[in-house]
């Protein structure tokens, strides 16, 4: 008895590995051919729709928190597993925040299951097969396909460099954590650069600006900032501010050796009431080391950047910050688009190339045919929003092909701007409401408190004041 109890014991083990990689093997094969089949096939033994989100930026990440995932299956695809809070990515760049500040990882909303959310990038989507084709940012880069019941397309857009030579090879972003990142790597860089004692005066003055026998608007830069947009200006306000300080702190030369140039062909701030305009452009003229110059740019090279009138802006380091254009995603996909690239929609958000009604466009990405709203947060975090509700109070089962997914409510979107903020450098900000017109220290205090509120989670509300404090009290990190 002992005997055949040993035995079967070790027969046990050894047919145990044997037996749970046939299962898996059986697992991944279902796996992948249920990621071939359409949603509807998916889900006919099953009470939950489910929902694709494109993206985690404003809408997506919107949509996403909204939704009642107790009646969806959600699944997200994305090259980027946080939501990132863009209002105060420029003060990444210089290290008024940490990076992980302005970050939420977006597995903290859940999942049903731990691969329902895709590191990967949509490439296509057939909207009769209801089946988005993806591309995973991991290992070999497969493609494989997804069904859906529903879809969210809100992948954002791309900066719009207009055909500018030389922007894409030399100049910087601002729209990732990543561009913050070489950002910082680079203004750290040239300010460490120039203080060696082999860098020529004409280099060091390329890299900082110094004093070097140049009159203010010779053309010599530390930062060249293109685009004169709330990215721009808040940038530009960021890199003052930390020149005035840190740098003349940390550095030998003085805060003055250090310049910021701000190009843009027509006014700065152009969405702002034009006294708010005002009184930014006459606060950024009386700065010493921050200059404003109107016009276009031709081209962009490693040592600078080269305007229409001829003229050459000699700069370490060229952030781009002029519009949007679509991702190749959009743009390939064969559907109505707007004269700027972005998906048409109904007033009910959804794709007026999918005839079923499922699929939805947020963000960036889309525009309401014959009702444009502006590109910003506000608008995409309010149409997650919008969408998620009406996808709630839509019906729970599956799909079916009578169901053409217009049973949702029929009231359309709605927009009304609650009011834009700009910081502009010296502890000053802009505070543009349809009911309230502030500028000065006290604008500042309702713009730090206004974005502190909207952090997605208590975790970021307590490590942003944390970052300030310290910036205040012992200066920027510049390591």
């Amino acid at each position: 008895e002992y005997n055949a109890n040993f035995c079967f014991q070790l027969a046990s083990l050894l047919l145990l590995p044997l037996s749970r990689r046939c299962c898996n093997s059986f697992r991944l094969q279902k796996c992948s051919i249920r990621c071939r089949h359409s949603a509807s096939a998916d889900y006919q033994n099953g009470s939950r729709q489910r929902l694709v989100i494109l993206g985690t930026g404003w809408g997506s990440y919107s949509a996403l928190r909204n939704v009642d995932k107790s009646k969806f299956d959600v699944i997200v695809v994305s090259p980027r597993n946080h939501f990132l809070f863009t209002p105060l990515l420029c003060s990444t760049t210089v290290g008024t925040l940490e990076f992980r500040s302005i970050i939420e990882p977006v597995r903290e909303y859940g999942f049903r299951q731990s691969d329902h959310f895709h590191l990967a990038e949509a490439t296509e989507v057939d909207f009769n097969l209801r089946e988005v084709t993806c591309r995973s940012c991991l290992g070999s880069r497969a493609s494989y396909q997804i069904g859906y019941d529903r879809l969210i397309i809100g992948v954002g857009a791309l900066t719009n460099t207009f055909g500018v030579p030389g922007v894409n090879e030399h100049a910087f972003f601002l729209k990732e954590v990543s561009d913050a990142r070489q950002i910082r790597e680079r203004l750290i860089e040239n300010t460490e650069l120039a203080q060696q004692a082999w860098v020529s005066p004409d280099e060091r003055a390329r890299l900082l600006h110094t004093s070097h026998g140049r009159p203010k608007f010779g053309g010599c830069a530390c930062m060249v900032i293109v685009g004169g947009g709330p990215t721009g200006v808040e940038f530009g306000a960021e890199l003052y501010d930390f020149a005035r300080t840190d740098l003349a702190r940390l550095y030998r030369h003085k805060a003055a050796d250090v310049r910021v140039t701000l190009v843009e062909s027509a006014q700065i701030l152009a969405s702002f009431d034009a006294s708010l305009r005002n009184y930014a452009e006459k606060k950024i003229r009386a700065r010493k080391n921050f200059d404003l110059r109107q016009g276009t740019v031709a081209s962009v090279d490693a040592q600078g950047a080269a305007l229409r009138d001829g003229s050459r802006l000699p700069a370490g380091l060229v952030v781009w910050s002029t519009g949007l254009a679509p991702r190749p995603f959009i743009h390939d996909l064969d559907a109505p688009k707007s004269p700027s690239g972005q998906l048409l929609t109904d007033p009910q958000l959804r794709v007026l190339a999918d005839k079923t009604g499922r699929s939805f466009a947020i963000g960036d990405c889309a525009s309401i045919v014959d009702g444009p709203l502006p590109c910003t947060a506000q608008v995409a975090e309010r149409q997650g929003r919008y969408l998620a509700n009406r996808l709630n109070q839509d019906r729970t089962g599956p799909l079916s092909e009578s169901n053409s997914g217009t049973q949702l409510q029929d009231e359309p979107f709605r927009f009304a701007g609650r009011g834009m903020l700009a910081y502009i450098g010296e502890f000053k900000a802009l505070t543009d409401t349809p009911g309230v017109k502030l500028h000065g220290f006290t604008s500042w205090l309702l713009w730090r408190s206004a974005y502190l509120t909207r952090l997605g989670s208590w975790r970021l509300r307590l490590q942003v004041p944390v970052d300030w404090t310290k910036a205040l009290l012992f200066g920027r990190d510049t390591s």
